[in-house]
């Protein structure tokens, strides 16, 4: 049986018409009767599980949507991209190309994830940040403000560690520099290091915070970038 059916309602984007969605039965959390928000065809939108597209959002192309996932808000996924398992797409947010994003996934505000980019565990992408290319965001990843992330290079998650024993994520932003996201802070790596110095001084947590500031350096900007960096710079223990 299926779960939802296409109405007489819809809108023409790039010469396609999307049209809206209503639930024929009850699943998941959505009613009988709701409306939902548009899809190309069927196939966009699988007639089983609990995968739903909702308010104004749309799925077109060749792109899928299924298990338990949500597109919502006013996101857009499309080309050949995939959205599975509990992955929630949402705010402005666009997922295309051959873009997946799965697991536990969050992409949303005005977030895009396109090219080969993987998406997925407990991973977010918020704000204005760029997943692209064949990078692949995991684990506890937060990948956001205006983070541009296009190989597997580009970030690196830390964790547990510190005071906090929490995930700390370092990412390259648009001015090619180190932006790093740890708790509820989020500021460049030069910032991070001062307050990280401000709050622990020297003792076993700043070490800790260092050494991983060190690691991404190497890692985001390279060995070359990391020497130069590091000349004058004095050893962590």
């Amino acid at each position: 049986m299926k779960k939802y059916e296409l109405t007489a309602e819809f809108i023409e984007k790039w010469g396609k018409k999307l049209f809206r969605i209503k639930a024929l039965i009850s699943f998941g959390s959505v009613e009988a009767g709701e409306l939902g928000g548009y899809v190309e065809k069927e196939d966009n939108l699988a007639q089983n599980g609990n995968a739903w597209v909702c308010d104004d959002a749309e799925v077109y192309g060749n792109a899928r949507v299924f298990g338990s996932a949500r597109v919502c808000g006013d996101a857009r996924v499309y080309g050949n991209a995939r959205v599975f398992g509990n992955a929630r797409v949402c705010g402005d947010a666009r997922v295309f190309g051959n873009a997946r994003v799965f697991g536990n996934a969050r992409v949303f505000d005005d977030a895009r994830v396109f090219g080969n980019a993987r998406v997925f565990g407990n991973a977010e992408v918020c704000d204005d940040a760029r997943v692209f290319g064949n990078a692949e965001v995991c684990g506890n990843a937060v990948v956001f403000d205006d983070a541009e992330v296009c190989d597997d290079a580009d970030y690196l998650l830390i964790g547990r560690i510190g005071s906090r024993f929490s995930f700390t994520t370092f990412f390259k932003n648009k001015d090619k520099g180190i932006t790093v996201s740890c708790g509820c802070f989020l500021g460049t790596i030069a910032e991070f290091r001062a307050k990280v110095t401000d709050t622990h001084g020297n003792n076993k947590h700043a070490k800790m915070y260092n050494l991983a500031a060190d690691m991404a350096e190497l890692q985001i900007l390279g060995e070359e970038h990391f020497d130069k960096l590091n000349t004058n710079k004095s050893e962590p223990f």
